[in-house]
């Protein structure tokens, strides 16, 4: 049985032990209150000696007793707001892996252990609306906790809870006035294990994404620019690296993407920061990048050559055919998806994680990095589009066809990284910004399916080679190389207006 999740609305209370409950019919909205319910929950919370989920504001427990008695891993989600996923109760200290597999990111390579343990004794209350719809639960908690990690004395409270069912965010407001009229008053605390431990609760590394991410201005320091787009690069880890440790489709992909980005902003603004810094970093990132790329490189040729194989006559659909191209490259993403997964357990891994974040926290910036951003950022990100020209004029110059794909290539990379760039500056620049990147991704668009093309022709010519081969293949193995050769041709063509449309397009300062 797998994990499953939900998304948690929630209010949480402080009430005096002696205080009566509320009348909850009072409650605008509230046509009918169930009959109370009494759960006796014995919970223990997992964490990192460091605290390293509770800085990040998740909490990780096991739970029994209660209707959801199992592993609860609960993430931020916004305003009162959690997501809540489950996973069977298993092993009193073994953390499933399902779920273990979404905070190592956070826990970069520390053992989980206990770090508290919770009793309470609920009694919750079901509120209906007038049509008979489940508006809510209200919650009265006699809560005993005890600090294991670090150790703290018990402590003892009781505390009211209403968790959202079927009823709108409107209703919390409604209820709330009803609570508090009571002399409840809203929780002093953002949980009960904040509660706990007091003092000890760490404080919050919050990711800087919408609406807290500085607002970068114009005047304002070029290397705000910079950070900014790493923490958006951060971001995407945190947010993708579970789904690559759980086989989630297109997961390793975004991560892939996100290296790119991050290594792209890094060469476009490199004169910004210490030499040595930066190398460092793009180093770390480049690694990273051959280690994801083999996974998905062979996921994207398999669709591609299933795609074409399907196009063939059908006489030239042969099972062999099929079947070599499928044990190839199937082979190929599975060992390297192994590869990806042994390499997202180092510790070279989770020090790339920390490096980024010290990087976006304590820029090793330069002088000139201080300089008004709208300026600094339309010096650099033209010179880059420059690059992409440089790199045009020298596939004219190519002699063969190797040497000319090897330089189409070379201004695929360098419209990828003007790509990159042009979207590191939108905020700033505007529709200019956006032009250039849209200009840039078509031109890197266009080009990577001709290099998918090159690779294609390669990985065929190799497979028409092997000794042995059936010979039902021949045909398609000729059809699918003519027809990689068309899409070469194509696209180079192709390549060609797309990048007259990309000459001449700057930012202005």
């Amino acid at each position: 049985m797998g994990t499953t999740g939900k998304l948690e609305t929630e209010q949480k209370f402080d009430a005096e032990t002696s205080s009566a409950l509320p009348d909850l019919l009072e409650i605008e909205g509230v046509d009918d209150v169930a009959e109370p319910v009494t759960d006796q929950l014995e919970a223990v919370y997992f964490d990192t000696a460091s605290l390293a989920l509770a800085a990040r504001r998740l909490t990780l427990r096991r739970r029994t007793g209660g209707a959801d008695a199992g592993w609860h891993l609960k993430l931020p989600a916004g305003t009162d707001q959690r997501e809540e996923i489950h996973a069977p109760l298993g092993q009193p200290e073994t953390v499933p892996d399902e779920l273990s597999a979404y905070v190592q990111v956070f826990t970069r390579g520390e053992e989980l252990v206990p770090v508290a343990r919770l009793s309470t004794r609920r009694t919750t209350y079901r509120l209906y609306g007038p049509l008979g719809e489940h508006l809510a639960d209200f919650a009265d908690d006699q809560v005993h906790a005890e600090a294991l990690q670090p150790s703290g004395p018990a402590l003892e409270w009781r505390e009211w809870e209403l968790e959202l069912v079927h009823g709108p965010r409107e209703f919390l407001a409604a209820a709330a006035e009803t609570l508090t009229s009571t002399g409840a008053a809203q929780a002093s605390y953002p949980s009960k294990l904040a509660r706990t431990f007091g003092d000890a609760w760490p404080a919050e590394i919050s990711p800087r994404t919408g609406k807290s991410r500085k607002k970068l201005r114009k005047k304002g320091p070029a290397a705000d620019v910079v950070t900014a787009y790493l923490d958006a690069r951060i971001e995407d880890y945190i947010a993708h690296d579970p789904g690559v440790r759980l086989g989630t489709p297109d997961s390793v992909h975004k991560m892939r993407s996100a290296t790119r980005r991050a290594r792209s902003a890094l060469a476009t603004y490199r004169k910004l920061f210490k030499r040595s810094a930066v190398r460092e970093l793009q180093a770390e990132l480049k690694w990273l990048g051959q280690i994801l790329g083999p996974a998905r490189d062979a996921e994207v040729m398999l669709e591609r050559l299933r795609q074409h194989v399907l196009e063939l006559p059908e006489e030239q659909q042969s099972g062999s055919l099929n079947q070599m191209i499928e044990l190839e490259l199937v082979a190929a993403h599975d060992a390297g998806y192994r590869n990806v997964l042994e390499t997202l357990r180092t510790d070279r891994y989770f020090r790339l994680l920390g490096s980024l974040e010290d990087f976006r926290d304590h820029p090793p910036a330069k002088p000139r990095a201080f300089r008004p951003a709208r300026k600094m950022t339309a010096k650099l990100v033209n010179k880059t589009a420059k690059r992409v020209e440089r790199s045009r004029k020298a596939v004219k110059r190519s002699a063969g066809r190797t040497d000319r794909d090897t330089a189409l290539h070379e201004v695929r990379k360098n419209a990828k990284r003007l790509r990159h760039a042009g979207e590191s500056v939108m905020e700033i620049h505007g529709k200019r910004a956006a032009k250039l990147t849209k200009s840039a991704g078509r031109l890197q668009t266009v080009l990577g399916d001709h290099q998918d093309s090159v690779m294609a022709t390669a990985l065929l010519r190799r497979l028409a080679a092997t000794p042995d081969r059936p010979a039902d293949t021949d045909l398609g193995f000729e059809s699918l190389l003519a027809m990689e050769e068309r899409i070469a041709r194509k696209t180079e063509k192709k390549a060609r207006k797309v990048g007259k449309k990309l000459r001449g397009l700057r930012l202005r300062s």
